[in-house]
């Protein structure tokens, strides 16, 4: 290999960490809106199992924490930008009172979660 296809390897795998450091920061999409009484926040979240999607409400902010295993390639990787973590905060559009414990429901589907929340609290959120 000579120095122009190793410098051209060497720019190419930090265009893939910077890309896959920025998917992380603004990944997932989130979709946020009411129906009736309850707000919906819809979270894309495809290829992570929903037992390690973790879903909190404190105040006014949803955090979202979700967590794949790395997969094992037995061939060379020429772009790896799907995130393996997601850990990020959304601000609500309405505040939540501490002293309120109201359970959402959270649902998971073709890789979006469909979180309910009829009226806010501080709670923990399963996804099921």
């Amino acid at each position: 290999m000579g120095l122009g296809q190793y410098m051209a390897n060497e720019l190419m795998r930090e265009l893939g960490n910077r890309s896959r450091e920025f998917y992380e920061f603004v990944m997932p999409a989130v979709d946020v809106l009411e129906d009736g009484n309850d707000l919906v926040v819809m979270i894309d979240l495809p290829g992570f199992a929903k037992k390690d999607i973790k879903l909190r409400i404190v105040g006014n902010v949803l955090s979202i924490n979700a967590k794949r295993e790395s997969e094992a390639n037995s061939g060379t990787v020429y772009y790896k930008h799907r995130p393996m973590q997601i850990d990020k905060k959304i601000i609500l559009p309405v505040s939540i009172n501490d002293d309120e414990n109201v359970v959402g429901t959270a649902t998971y589907s073709e890789g979006v979660v469909t979180l309910r929340i009829p009226s806010l609290g501080s709670t923990t959120i399963p996804v099921l």
